[in-house]
């Protein structure tokens, strides 16, 4: 680490650390964040390599924290100068403040990932290649395929955390994807499908030949299913959600509203409700950054603290928040590993890792057979969420008509129109079958985007409104 921030910088650690010092004295908390990261993506269009990217960039990011108010300033230059200009523009929190800089992170032994850079695993004539044999494959499943389109991402992030006193807190972190869509026509209606899927591990796991096959199976699976939908209908019915991907609503509808951030200021629904209930019976929901090579795991947060597994809901109860260090102090708690920034030019805020359901003990045909009339929803596309009230609407990319307790005809159009809290009471049956996403979620707070896992088992929610365009 050395390498990156001070001996190819020419900064000198004993000077930079006095910075940091005498910057937050007198603060309750704060650190200096250096960044370093190596990026590269791929677009694959039709046969052809259409784009090709690589980046570096490293900078670093500055934080005093006086009570509530903050002072962050940053730079991509790694100098001594601009960490001076840097300590001057925070310092102005603690006028008129006298605090005692908070105790540190509790440090652990776990590294989830080794520093090698998933960008040096496979070599460019690899990466561009493996794009050709998706395209090549796809076309050759079927002849209704009209386009293929591919893209390859990877990155590799380095960070060094500095604490007053010379406490100090590195991790590595890599990250890929791999992103496969194509359009089918037939009797002149096309459709879309789309696959994706990665983690924090190297190009190795996705260019096996077993891997990518199945994710362009699974895109054109979505695509021929879509070109047989019809109108979806509307109305208040049951709904079953399947396993994995459609976790994305419980992340979006509830796990927000968990965030230490908007439940000290009490601008979440959840707000003062901890030890009541909020969920039906069985609903237990978690978030853990933990979990190795998930997209939303990470050995420590982005202020040092060490990832952990924090119960939320626990049998429909309201256990806890996730805090980052500011919030959890306010509220008097324990961070959890929460705090999360997007990159060195951005301030930490609570925001989840991998957020999931536990599962239950009902198969998923038991969930099935017990719909008379509903909708089974399979993939998610956008959706927009009220922290403060819960309300949310979601769209629908692949889902199906129950009837009778058995699976019915897809439909195309159907959106999700509820309120978070209210259908976690409204969940009436929950699946064995856990399962979590494929490794894509980009989950955007304040400006800030950050990759995060979600997942979920099959579920029965009574009650939600299905809007549709059948009439």
């Amino acid at each position: 680490m050395d390498e990156l921030f001070f001996n190819q910088t020419g900064l000198d650690r004993g000077r930079v650390q006095k910075i940091v010092d005498d910057s937050l004295k007198g603060t309750d908390d704060g650190e200096m964040f250096l960044e370093y990261r190596q990026s590269e993506s791929f677009a694959f269009d039709d046969g052809r390599l259409k784009a090709a990217s690589y980046d570096t960039t490293q900078g670093f990011g500055l934080r005093a924290v006086s009570g509530e108010a903050t002072g962050y300033a940053h730079a991509s230059e790694l100098s001594e100068d601009a960490m001076k200009r840097a300590a001057s523009a925070v310092g102005v929190v603690k006028a008129g403040h006298s605090g005692t800089v908070a105790a540190p992170p509790a440090r652990t032994n776990i590294h989830l990932y080794t520093d090698a850079s998933p960008i040096d695993s496979a070599s460019f004539d690899t990466k561009v290649k493996l794009m050709g044999e998706i395209d090549a494959y796809a076309r050759s499943l079927d002849p209704r395929v009209r386009q293929v389109s591919c893209s390859l991402a990877g990155e590799w992030q380095v960070v060094e955390i500095l604490r007053p006193g010379g406490e100090v807190y590195r991790d590595v972190r890599p990250l890929v994807r791999l992103s496969i869509s194509m359009v089918v026509e037939e009797n002149g209606r096309q459709e879309s499908g789309y696959y994706g899927g990665g983690g924090r591990q190297a190009y190795t796991h996705y260019i096996q030949p077993s891997y990518w096959q199945a994710g362009v199976d699974e895109a054109l699976r979505g695509a021929l299913v879509n070109l047989a939908s019809v109108p979806a209908p509307a109305g208040e019915m049951p709904v079953v959600l399947g396993p994995g991907w459609p976790g994305i609503l419980l992340h979006e509808a509830v796990g927000h509203g968990l965030e230490g951030d908007f439940n000290r200021k009490k601008t979440s629904a959840f707000a003062g409700l901890l030890g009541q209930r909020v969920a039906s019976p069985g609903v237990t929901v978690v978030d853990d950054g933990t979990i190795p090579d998930r997209r939303g795991s990470l050995t420590m947060d982005d202020e040092g603290t060490p990832t952990s597994r924090t119960v939320l809901i626990e049998d429909g109860i309201l256990k806890g928040y996730m805090q980052d260090r500011m919030n959890a102090r306010l509220m008097g708690v324990a961070a959890t590993g929460n705090g999360r920034r997007e990159s060195y030019a951005h301030s930490v805020m609570p925001r989840m890792t991998n957020t999931y359901m536990l599962g239950g003990d009902k198969s998923p045909e038991e969930i099935m057979a017990s719909v008379k009339n509903g909708i089974y929803a399979v993939q998610f596309g956008g959706g927009e969420v009220d922290i403060t009230s819960g309300k949310f609407v979601f769209s629908c990319t692949e889902a199906y008509r129950i009837e009778n307790g058995k699976l019915g005809t897809p439909i195309k159009g159907a959106t999700l129109i509820g309120n978070g809290p209210d259908a976690m009471t409204k969940v009436s049956m929950i699946g064995n079958d856990m399962k979590l996403d494929n490794g894509i979620g980009a989950c955007g707070k304040a400006g800030q985007s950050v990759p995060v896992g979600v997942g979920q088992p099959t579920l029965r929610i009574d009650g939600l409104t299905i809007g549709g365009t059948a009439v």
